[in-house]
């Protein structure tokens, strides 16, 4: 069995730009102190971390950098996770709900300065965060999901319908108002991590078709399908979707996800073009671009075949244009593109990140939830305390095997 999956990520014609010619491959060297297999979003800002704090990093990834799951992302950057901090609490405790929603919160602080340190060019613009209520949270459930949030020291107000409509020019819904969110191109954050990872010398390999790992000594045998083999002191899985399934508990699942984009020039299409959500299932969420696109996304379908995915894509993308008009409490905007991809998720919206069982030196990032972008960057954070032996207190609430051990412990 391989390492990890192969798939097909996605399908359809998506809004972002992506280079025809990929800065150039480096040569793959035989040894290295990380070796990163995964140059997404989340591949690169490990990397980036890493490679910055003076280790030496190699980046390998079957397909050009920042052409798999992070093309098809919509690039929200929120700090609210998929699972209500309301049921969170329910799950785990108030004390751990609220570290694990505090620590997400300091990630998006932390790559927003990183990327203005970096003078990273990629559409990073601050925007409030509308949460709406829906069918998972309606109006009291959501202004008691307010209450704790700010009881956890988190910036969220409840707001009802009218003064959403009033302020945002949408269809009148109770809301939470948020701030310290922000939207991005992902793939321009990709490059430019990697960027910034080569200039403090990592390299980056690709198409490097990585098969197996093997326990060498101290360390581990990074062995290619060509049969190259690095020697490498620490391994860290983030493949994103295509995921190491022999080490990756089964609860972190797949399904597909679709969205549409307008028109370049369509945004502003409401106030503030705030970044807008639903405590619904199914959801639906909507976000503008930097150069003025309003995407849209949802209709989540609960299987990863590539061609039934993809043969459901104009379905899909009228439906999502006609919630779209009613959530917005509008019916001109003309939407240009229109694609699918294969989504992760896990039973508390939270990520995979820490040590791989079983396997000594080798580390898991995976940014299964909605927010990858997020993920990401918490997962770097998480990797280089591990690495340097000052793990965060908060690390243990994202260790990928926290759900087996709770119901363990519960004797489930």
């Amino acid at each position: 069995m391989l390492l990890t999956d192969r798939l097909d990520l996605r399908g359809g014609t998506n809004c972002w730009r992506e280079e025809k010619k990929p800065d150039a491959s480096d040569d793959l060297p035989s040894a290295a102190d990380v070796v990163v297999i995964g140059a997404g979003v989340m591949g690169a800002m490990v990397a980036e971390r890493l490679a910055r704090r003076g280790r030496e990093v190699v980046v390998l990834d079957r397909r050009a950098p920042a052409t798999g799951a992070t093309a098809a992302s919509t690039a929200l950057v929120m700090w609210g996770a998929d699972t209500p901090l309301t049921h969170l609490t329910h799950m785990v405790g108030q004390d751990e709900a609220f570290a694990r929603w505090r620590s997400v919160f300091q990630a998006v602080s932390a790559l927003d300065r990183l990327i203005q340190k970096r003078g990273i060019a990629c559409g990073w613009i601050a925007r409030p965060e509308l949460y709406l209520a829906g069918n998972v949270l309606n109006r009291d459930d959501l202004a008691a999901e307010g209450s704790l949030r700010r009881a956890a020291g988190l910036p969220s107000d409840y707001l009802e319908g009218g003064a959403v409509s009033e302020r945002f020019q949408i269809a009148e819904r109770p809301a939470l108002l948020s701030g310290g969110s922000y939207e991005v191109d992902p793939v321009a954050l990709t490059r430019g991590l990697l960027k910034s990872a080569r200039a403090a010398g990592a390299t980056v390999t690709f198409p490097a078709n990585v098969e197996r790992l093997e326990q060498s000594g101290s360390g581990v045998g990074v062995i290619c399908d060509k049969g190259d083999r690095i020697e490498a002191s620490h391994v860290v899985l983030a493949s994103g979707y295509e995921a190491a399934r022999l080490i990756l508990p089964e609860h972190f699942s797949l399904s597909s996800s679709f969205a549409i984009a307008s028109k370049v020039g369509t945004a502003p299409a409401w106030g503030e073009n705030a970044l807008i959500w639903e405590a619904s299932d199914p959801y639906l969420y909507t976000r503008a671009t930097s150069d003025g696109r309003v995407i849209v996304g949802g209709e989540d379908e609960d299987f990863v075949d590539a061609d039934k995915r993809d043969g459901m894509i104009a379905r899909k993308a009228a439906s999502l244009e006609t919630k779209a008009a009613a959530m917005l409490a509008r019916t001109d905007i003309e939407f240009d593109c229109a694609w699918a991809a294969t989504f992760g998720s896990s039973p508390d919206g939270l990520p995979a990140i820490g040590h791989a069982r079983n396997m000594d030196k080798v580390y898991l990032a995976y940014g299964f939830g909605g927010n990858g972008v997020t993920f990401a960057s918490l997962g770097a954070q998480i990797i280089e305390g591990i690495l340097e032996g000052t793990p965060s207190a908060a690390a243990a609430g994202f260790d990928p095997y926290r759900v087996m051990q709770s119901n363990k412990a519960r004797g489930a």
